[in-house]
């Protein structure tokens, strides 16, 4: 399992365990594309934290915390893995500890434990802060 954050061409950053699809043997081998699984978008959000007089007067902005929010990326698809060609992705990088734990418990631990149909109203939302 390789979990991994994709930026895609469209802005989208995508969470999922990432295989690498590729063609050709030893030298020719090149990597073509990805076959992203059980991917969510990642979504960053910002939330007011502290109350006005708690706010240093000398430094009136607000100080806030980030909030992730995850939801299915292509909620639609009956393909459990999602093939993207590799010129849709910009750069892909792991996930900060806390992003990779929301991932595994949010994500991989809820479809292992129940692979059932859900309603298209239904969405993963998880908020974590940083």
């Amino acid at each position: 399992m390789t979990i991994k954050v994709l930026l895609l061409k469209s802005g989208e950053d995508i969470i999922a365990d990432v295989q690498e699809m590729v063609v050709g043997e030893d030298e020719e081998r090149r990597v073509i594309g990805y076959f992203l699984s059980k991917p969510c978008v990642v979504k960053l959000r910002t939330a007011a934290t502290l109350s006005e007089d708690e706010v240093d007067p000398q430094k009136p902005e607000k100080k806030s915390e980030l909030l992730i929010s995850m939801y299915p990326w292509m909620p639609l698809a009956r393909e459990k893995t999602i093939p993207v060609p590799s010129d849709w992705v910009v750069t892909m990088v792991t996930p900060v500890e806390k992003l990779f734990e929301l991932y595994e418990k949010d994500v991989l631990k809820n479809d292992t434990e129940s692979d059932k149909d859900i309603s298209v109203n239904e969405q993963s939302d998880s908020d974590q802060s940083d």
